[in-house]
């Protein structure tokens, strides 16, 4: 009971993601996903949340679970599945665990081993542990998009509408 209670201070006292990722960043990010959609037909959100809502916090999955559900409940809510290729791409951030998920797809996981992915969160929790948060999710995006490009690149003369927002959604 200790631990829940601890669990639900620690998400409610978190700093909102608006002031660890500030405007200025959330503009570049958005640049750096356009810019990179223009080479492949994948689709990249990301999604920044300061703390888990309530209802997470009051089950007693562990904290790995809990983040992943929450990493999956956003791609499902941004819809992120319904992409046309279904190349589509979560990079999900809960600041309050220090914690990196990756969603992809069918289309592009199907390419992609759990390994590969690993080793994209590991890079990003590296530099997100130096607190450079603009730094890790450029790397990460410039990885993911790489794999993309590899599995899903643009033809030319092919129509490649951006069938999602480029903004990061910070909850």
């Amino acid at each position: 009971m200790f631990q829940r209670i601890v669990r639900l201070l620690k998400h409610r006292w978190m700093d909102d993601s608006h002031r660890t990722v500030g405007p200025v960043v959330v503009q570049r990010l958005m640049q750096s996903v356009a810019a990179s959609e223009r080479h492949h037909s994948g689709q990249i959100r990301i999604c920044i949340e300061a703390g888990l809502p309530n209802s997470y916090l009051l089950r007693p999955d562990s904290m790995a679970v809990l983040t992943r559900q929450r990493a999956l409940a956003q791609f499902g809510k941004l819809r992120v599945w319904d992409t046309e290729r279904n190349n589509g791409i979560l990079i999900y951030l809960l600041l309050a665990e220090h914690a990196i998920e990756l969603v992809a797809d069918r289309g592009l996981n199907q390419h992609v081993s759990p390994a590969q992915w690993q080793a994209i969160v590991q890079r990003l929790g590296h530099t997100l542990q130096a607190g450079d948060f603009e730094a890790g999710l450029s790397q990460a995006l410039g990885e993911v998009s790489a794999l993309l490009a590899t599995y899903f690149p643009r033809q030319a003369g092919d129509a490649n509408p951006n069938e999602l927002p480029d903004r990061p959604t910070l909850v």
